[in-house]
C-alpha cells in the first residue's frame, strides 16, 4: 500500500479524473478519447516550426495577446473578453476556483464531464447533481428549484459529454435568466460539430462564461490550448487566479500554433464538415446493427445495443483492435461512447462490431 502519511488531508480524499486510454500498441483504431482523426492545418505546423527557431530562451507573452486577438476576431469580441489557458481543463479549473466557492451548491447534470466533480472535490465546492431525463436530455425547469443566491452557479457541457446531446440557445438563455446573480458556465468543447454556441449571448448576460478548446475541432489536442469568453469582469477574475498560479500558461509554440489555427478558416471548415459527415454515416450503420444511438452534435456518438452488454462489447472490440470508451457509471453503463474517425476507421469499427455481435449472440 502506498504511504500517504505525507499527504495533506484534502489530497487523501481526492479521486482524480481518469482519462481515456492512450495505448502503447500500434495499429489500433483509436476511437476512445474524442480526438480529431485529421491532422491540424499545415499552416499550424509551419507556424510552430517558425516559432521554434527564435526566442525559446525567452518567456512567452504572459497575456498571449496575439492569440486572444485571433480568438476575439473569430468570435466578434474584443481581447478583453477572452481568457486563454493550457487546455480547457485548466481554464475550467480556474473558473471553478474563481466563481463557485460559495456556501451553497453548484448545479450540474448528473451525467456530464466527470472532471467537474473532480474540481469540486479539489476546491471543497459543494455540488448538487440535477438528473437528466429518461432520454438523457437536460430539462431547464429542473434548475429552477434552487434559483438565485441559493446556488453557487451552474455548469453544463453543450453539447453534453458523454451523451453528445445539445441544447438550443433558448434553453441556455433560460438558465442564465434563472440565475442572474451567479455564473453560468457553458462548456462548448464540441460545439463546432453542429451545436449552437452561446458566444453571441455574452454582450447581454454578465453572468455567462463560455469555454472552448482547440483540442477537438482544430485538431490540437497535443498542443493544449483552451479559452474562455465572457464580459470583462469575469475575465478579470480568471486572470487573478491564473496570475496567482502560473503567469505563463501558454508557451510560444502554442501561441503561434493557435493563431494559425484560427487564421485557416477553410481548413477548419473542411475537417469539421468531414467529421460531421462521417458521424451521420456511422449513426446509420450502427442503427442497422441494432444499436440505439442518441442524437449527437459532437465528434462522437453515444450508443447502446439492447441485446449485448456494453462492457463485454468494448472488450470484444479491443480484441479486434478497436478502442471505444465505456463508463462504469449508473444509468449509462450500457452505453459506448465512440469517437468519430476517418471513413476508413469508421468502416473498421462497423466490421468489428458486426463480428463481435455475431460471436456474442
Amino acid at each position: 500500500m502506498k504511504n500517504r502519511s505525507y499527504f495533506s488531508p484534502v489530497v487523501q480524499q481526492l479521486m482524480p479524473y481518469v482519462p481515456g486510454e492512450q495505448p502503447k500498441l500500434a495499429n489500433l483504431v483509436k476511437l476512445n478519447t474524442n480526438e480529431n482523426p485529421y491532422p491540424p492545418s499545415p499552416k499550424v505546423v509551419s507556424a510552430i516550426a517558425q516559432a521554434a527557431q527564435h526566442g525559446l530562451q525567452l518567456y512567452p507573452d504572459p497575456e498571449a495577446l496575439a492569440l486572444r486577438q485571433a480568438i476575439a476576431t473569430q468570435h466578434g469580441l474584443v481581447p478583453g473578453h477572452v481568457f486563454v489557458g493550457n487546455g480547457s481543463d485548466e481554464v475550467l479549473a480556474h473558473a471553478f476556483f474563481a466563481f463557485f466557492q460559495h456556501a451553497c451548491p453548484l448545479l450540474m447534470p448528473d451525467i456530464s464531464y466527470s472532471f467537474y466533480q473532480v474540481y469540486c472535490r479539489l476546491y471543497g465546492i459543494q455540488s448538487q447533481t440535477v438528473p437528466l431525463d429518461a432520454a438523457l436530455r437536460l430539462n431547464v425547469a429542473d434548475y429552477a428549484r434552487a434559483a438565485g443566491d441559493a446556488v453557487a452557479g451552474v455548469v453544463i457541457a453543450n453539447p453534453n459529454a458523454p451523451t453528445g446531446v445539445g441544447l438550443p440557445l433558448v434553453n441556455i438563455e433560460a438558465l442564465l435568466q434563472l440565475h442572474p446573480t451567479r455564473v453560468v458556465l457553458v462548456d462548448e468543447a464540441y460545439v463546432d460539430f453542429g451545436g449552437q454556441s452561446a458566444l453571441g449571448l455574452i454582450a447581454r448576460y454578465p453572468n455567462l462564461l463560455v469555454v472552448h478548446t482547440l483540442s477537438k475541432s482544430r485538431s490540437l489536442a497535443g498542443l493544449r490550448i483552451g479559452y474562455a469568453c465572457g464580459q470583462a469582469h469575469l475575465i478579470d477574475a480568471l486572470e487573478r487566479v491564473k496570475n496567482s498560479f502560473n503567469s505563463y500558461p501558454l508557451d510560444r509554440l502554442a501561441i503561434a500554433g493557435g493563431v494559425a489555427a484560427f487564421e485557416d478558416v477553410a481548413y477548419f471548415e473542411q475537417t469539421r464538415q468531414a467529421v460531421m459527415s462521417s458521424r451521420e454515416g456511422l449513426v446509420l450503420a450502427l442503427e442497422d446493427l441494432g444499436f440505439r444511438v442518441l442524437p449527437s452534435l459532437a465528434n462522437f456518438v453515444f450508443a447502446r445495443h439492447p441485446a449485448v452488454d456494453a462492457a463485454a462489447l468494448a472488450a470484444a472490440l479491443r480484441e479486434r483492435g478497436v478502442l471505444v470508451r465505456h463508463f462504469k457509471l449508473p444509468r449509462i453503463d450500457q452505453f459506448l461512447r465512440i469517437s468519430i474517425g476517418t471513413p476508413a476507421q469508421c468502416e473498421q469499427l462497423v466490421c468489428a462490431l458486426a463480428a463481435s455481435l455475431s460471436s456474442m449472440r
